[in-house]
């Protein structure tokens, strides 16, 4: 991959890792704040623990968007960024375009969600 290129994907990722790191940090203020309310009846103490669960939910896929960006960032350092993390092939422009923190080439991604590759962390 072209240096060019790989600036524009850093760019691009550390971006969204500032925006993730900003909402993370919001859920989980949001979160405690839902804790502090004293509810007193049972239909405000089941909203705020809806809320609550919504909030770690929401909180929990954020944070390991982050550290997926975090990854494809570290492969941008080791100069692996853009090649499989399972098979090695490169992985398809278009599909780093649509998903730059992707560790997956299409087969191995299809593969690994059908369960016949063990999902290797990066």
């Amino acid at each position: 991959m072209d240096k060019k290129k790989l600036e524009t994907f850093k760019k691009r990722l550390e971006t969204r890792q500032q925006d993730l790191r900003r909402t993370v940090s919001r859920t989980q203020a949001d979160g405690r704040s839902a804790d502090e309310d004293s509810a007193q009846d049972i239909a405000d103490r089941a909203a705020s623990s809806y809320t609550k669960e919504f909030l770690f939910s929401q909180s929990n896929n954020e944070r390991q968007l982050l550290q997926m960006v975090e990854g494809a960032l570290a492969r941008i350092r080791e100069g692996s960024f853009g090649d499989c993390i399972h098979c090695g092939k490169e992985i398809n422009p278009k599909r780093l375009e649509a998903v730059p923190w992707t560790r997956h080439c299409i087969e191995c991604q299809e593969k690994l969600e059908q369960g016949l590759l063990e999902g290797a962390q990066r």
